[in-house]
């Protein structure tokens, strides 16, 4: 069993929040849900993520509201591998009077999922008896995501057979059965997730545009693109409500291709009432760059706000590595800093790419603040790499005030 030996004031703050609150004026230290949510997408230091939730977890009874900023907490600890941590922080809700409720119980299954740590959300479904929580397919749901989300996609499988067997309450609905077939779309067998759907369709149960798109991704990741092109007219013809995601998996298919392909697939969406997303607007994006259209997806770019859409990462990500391979380094900077301001910034490779391009062309100044602001957001587990880059590059100053002599022999030597 893993060590519990996650640092007790965050164990203390989590359990007397509620106790201090009810005694004290209104703080920083209680915040709105929505607040904790905001706080947490972008801190990544696992430490302050854990006081932001310790400051909510308590306050909510419904485990929806709180959910999100749980596995948002989860995820930062499991990326700096507290493993500890987390075992810490969902074994402490095991006291809470709600364990009784199944809905409360499964949040705790599917954070172990999220972290990686499926033996133990195998043991706290074991323990439900124990605590005097009912099961039914919304715990066994929650189990198999478990898996998935552990990629540990046989065991799926074999939960999904056993556990019926083992307990009388649990029997697989719809959701049930869609989980099943991602495990094998993700373990990239999508033919054995379709013969999964031909038996739910025997039975006459009634198969989601979620899991008929589950199976598409699946085939034209593999490169199976006739199979995947049959059952998007499978899907047409037996009237299955698409969605966004539906048309976005095969518009992804398409970003290597021709942009009109694209852009008639986006006009499509809007013709069946459907909104184009972020993620749509993306993929038309990478086409028009991918073409050497840089100029078209600069446009594209700049038309999200009255398209309805806000950038994201992938968008800034796209857009700042497309204009350092075509040299446009001081472009990027400018886009680099919109990404700042909507906490949207892009990942470390892009951005390496960008800073030596603006040494490259002696834009140091640019560059040394662009590693000062990402020293400050991202996590902790990158500020090695970002601080041996700044060896590499020259931009590490012996003393404070030398900056402008750095960039001095940067021009001299160029």
């Amino acid at each position: 069993m893993m060590s519990s030996s996650v640092p007790l004031r965050h164990l203390r703050h989590l359990s007397t929040t509620t106790a201090s609150t009810a005694t004290t004026a209104p703080s920083s230290s209680s915040i709105s849900i929505s607040q904790a949510k905001s706080k947490l997408r972008t801190e990544y230091d696992p430490d302050k993520a854990l006081e932001i939730y310790s400051s909510v977890s308590k306050h909510y009874s419904s485990p929806s509201s709180s959910r999100y900023a749980q596995d948002l907490t989860v995820r930062r600890l499991a990326k700096s591998r507290r493993f500890s941590d987390v075992e810490s922080l969902i074994e402490s809700h095991k006291t809470d009077p709600k364990i009784s409720q199944e809905p409360f119980l499964s949040t705790l299954i599917r954070s172990y999922g999220i972290a990686g740590m499926l033996d133990h959300a195998i043991r706290t479904f074991h323990q439900m008896d124990q605590f005097g929580t009912p099961r039914s397919a919304i715990s066994f749901n929650s189990l198999l995501s478990a898996c998935n989300h552990s990629m540990q996609f046989d065991k799926v499988r074999q939960l999904f057979d056993e556990i019926p067997k083992t307990y009388s309450s649990v029997l697989p609905n719809k959701v049930s059965y869609g989980i099943l077939i991602k495990s094998y779309c993700e373990a990239g067998h999508p033919e054995k997730g379709i013969e999964v759907l031909r038996e739910l369709e025997k039975k006459g149960v009634q198969v989601t545009a979620v899991t008929f798109t589950t199976i598409l991704n699946a085939f034209y990741k593999k490169g199976k693109t006739e199979e995947a092109e049959k059952l998007w007219a499978e899907m047409l013809r037996n009237g299955c409500e698409l969605d966004v995601a539906s048309y976005n998996v095969r518009i992804s298919h398409l970003q290597g291709g021709e942009p009109g392909k694209i852009k008639e697939l986006i006009e499509d969406m809007s013709s069946l009432g459907l909104k184009p997303d972020t993620i749509s607007y993306n993929y038309l994006m990478t086409c028009y760059c991918k073409n050497g259209m840089l100029d078209e997806s600069k446009k594209v770019y700049e038309g999200l706000e009255a398209n309805g859409c806000n950038p994201n990462a992938a968008t800034f990500r796209t857009l700042v590595f497309y204009l350092c391979l075509n040299g446009l380094y001081e472009q990027g900077y400018k886009v680099f800093k919109e990404s700042v301001r909507l906490h949207k910034i892009p990942d470390f490779n892009t951005l390496k790419h960008l800073v030596e391009g603006l040494v490259k062309n002696k834009k140091i100044k640019e560059a040394k603040a662009l590693i000062r602001t990402v020293k400050k957001k991202f996590p902790p587990n990158f500020l090695n790499a970002w601080t041996k880059l700044e060896d590499e590059l020259g931009l590490v100053s012996a003393h404070a005030g030398n900056g402008e002599s750095q960039e001095a022999k940067h021009r001299s030597t160029g």
